[in-house]
């Protein structure tokens, strides 16, 4: 039965043949214009109906929608913040509001932003997971009183960036009037520039109040001492840290809040980032970036697994965020670490063109961790590692090299992940064809790395947050440019 509704739903859409006097060309715009429109409300009214939870949402569902999935197995009562959870589905469905300008899709991204809100903490943004249940495992102290246990404001893997970036734009959607998301908004943004160091850095998180001890304000250095076996600290979330692209999300978070409510301290904010990340990029033969700093500005450890170390990955997400500041405000001292950053990555890369994650100090050697158990070593070699953590990142050289001379020419940065739209309409095509009868996105796991690393066999069906946003957005894009 199930078929013969998908076939009849395609046939619905897809079925218009050109009339006399219109050709084949205009018909065929009209036509898809017709079905993206068609699937993005079947589409919404299936995620927002039948797979929200409180208005939220996780990552992963089965396709009979009783097994859900974050970061683990998901309770009904447990919505995730993290991407791309939540505020990743409420961002797309804002954006499907701006293309159409129905406000079903509007509706369906205040309950997300509600949902939010009641996990935000009293220590003003979010943790990874908000639980409805009083006495859920993963209830944390939130600011409306309903909860207990921890109070750990996270601004690790976009947690927190992301959640206020959404709630900034579901602000600006309501024309400022919603007074709880208002409220909302200005106690996140509050707390976050709250967080900031004197010398510009952010923490991993905070808790009651963040980490405010004045510390000197230096430019990063080697230590002095045997990095594998010293310099460890316990509470390193405190420290300074640009891990998992903190800068990137942080500065994009603060740019938004900047351009919706003009408010100078995120300017003020935004520059010293910058000022943070020309002091903690490390002298040669290593000019880049660790994942963590003590307050003395050298690389430190992080868990068992994250050593004191140059890291690939936190030293494109340092330039890209550099180049983004100077494009946002027009200085161009953020441009100086660039070339010097540039040239290391080009001699550190690995024969299969991409990046370690970690290199070790001074040395340059590609460095890398053995499991046994709960015990990990370092090594450097890479034939066992350990399948949990990405020892391995893309090279973005060239990207990262284009947007520099641009930015150098005075032609701004341009820094953005998504692809050429040259393609827009054929991706519109496949998403329209793609969704079942039932307004679903089946997705079928064939071994990929996914967000959260959810325990699916190879030909498992599932239905993803992830691929749910990104075809919303794409079918947005295509509406509001023929809007």
């Amino acid at each position: 039965m199930k078929s013969v509704v998908a076939v009849g739903f395609l046939v619905a859409l897809c079925g218009a043949v050109p009339g006399p006097g219109r050709t084949a060309g205009a018909d065929d715009s009209a036509a898809l214009r017709d079905q993206a429109r068609k699937v993005l409300q079947r589409a919404t009214e299936f995620y927002h109906g039948k797979v929200a939870r409180h208005g939220g949402y996780v990552y992963y569902y089965s396709p009979d929608l009783r097994r859900r999935l974050g970061e683990g197995v998901a309770s009904e009562d447990q919505i995730w913040v993290q991407p791309p959870g939540t505020p990743t589905v409420g961002l797309a469905l804002l954006k499907a509001f701006d293309a159409t300008g129905e406000d079903a899709y509007l509706d369906a991204a205040t309950d997300a932003a509600v949902a939010l809100i009641y996990g935000q903490l009293e220590s003003g943004a979010w943790t990874n997971c908000v639980d409805f249940d009083p006495r859920g495992e993963r209830v944390g102290r939130y600011r409306n009183g309903k909860g207990r246990g921890r109070n750990f404001s996270s601004l690790d893997d976009g947690q927190s960036e992301t959640a206020i970036r959404f709630l900034i734009a579901a602000d600006k959607a309501h024309s400022f009037g919603h007074e709880q998301i208002h409220k909302s908004v200005r106690v996140a943004l509050d707390a976050l520039l709250a967080a900031q160091f004197d010398n510009g850095a952010f923490p991993q998180g905070w808790d009651e109040v963040p980490v405010k001890t004045r510390q000197p304000i230096i430019k990063a250095s080697f230590p002095d001492y045997d990095w594998r076996t010293e310099g460890r600290i316990k509470e390193y979330w405190d420290m300074y840290t640009l891990n998992d692209g903190l800068a990137g999300d942080v500065c994009e978070t603060l740019i938004a809040a900047h351009r919706t409510y003009g408010d100078e301290r995120y300017l003020t904010a935004i520059r010293r980032l910058g000022d943070f990340l020309l002091l903690a990029q490390l002298p040669e033969p290593q000019p880049g970036w660790a994942q963590q700093y003590s307050y003395e500005m050298h690389p430190i450890w992080a868990r068992r697994f994250e050593p004191a170390a140059v890291a690939g990955r936190e030293s494109q997400d340092a330039l890209k965020t550099l180049l983004t500041i100077c494009g946002y405000t027009g200085d161009a001292k953020y441009l100086e670490p660039v070339p010097r950053a540039l040239a290391w990555l080009k001699r550190s890369l690995l024969p299969d063109g991409r990046l370690a994650r970690y290199y070790a100090l001074e040395t340059n050697r590609p460095l890398y961790m053995t499991r046994s158990g709960r015990n990990y070593s370092l090594t450097y070699d890479d034939s066992k590692l350990p399948s949990h953590y990405g020892w391995k990142v893309a090279s973005e050289i060239q990207q990262i090299e284009s947007w520099y001379q641009r930015a150098k020419a005075g032609n701004g940065t341009a820094v953005t992940s998504r692809s050429d739209d040259a393609d827009l309409e054929a991706r519109v095509r496949s998403i329209v064809q793609s969704l079942d009868g039932e307004g679903r996105w089946i997705s079928t796991f064939q071994g990929e790395p996914l967000p959260g690393q959810p325990k699916f066999r190879t030909g498992d069906e599932y239905i993803s947050s992830a691929v749910f946003s990104e075809n919303v957005e794409t079918l947005s894009d295509f509406l509001g440019q023929q809007r």
